[in-house]
């Protein structure tokens, strides 16, 4: 899936593990990702999550499409900071799946969590 996800590759995304319903990545924020604020921009800490759903959900074979996504954002990030985003499967079924994904920074603090759904087709990879 990453070879094609130009977005995420455009976040500069980096896939650090991938298994049956989970996946962990990283990303480094940079000045670009900021607000007005001079802090990182919601955006993105949403987008990565929904790039951690992606890779999470169609893990085993199945394409997987998100319906209904919410993000708490809990801490500021800054320019420079590491954050590593860690998704699980947290419900399954034939057609429906529920995952939870969370990022924190270099320092192990949770800066956000994100809840995703998503529909599971039968068209596989």
């Amino acid at each position: 899936m990453m070879e094609k996800d130009a977005f995420s590759q455009w976040l500069g995304i980096e896939v650090l593990e991938v298994g049956l319903g989970h996946c962990s990545l990283k990303a480094i924020v940079t000045e670009e990702m900021t607000n007005g604020h001079q802090t990182l921009h919601g955006g993105i800490t949403y987008s990565i999550s929904d790039s951690a759903l992606a890779f999470s959900s169609n893990s085993r074979g199945f394409r997987a499409f998100s319906i209904e996504t919410s993000i708490s954002h809990i801490k500021k990030c800054f320019p420079g900071d590491t954050l590593t985003a860690y998704a699980k499967e947290v419900s399954r079924g034939r057609t429906i799946g529920i995952y939870e994904v969370e990022i924190f920074n270099q320092n192990q603090v949770k800066v956000s969590h994100f809840k995703g759904t998503v529909f599971i087709s039968t068209e596989t990879w």
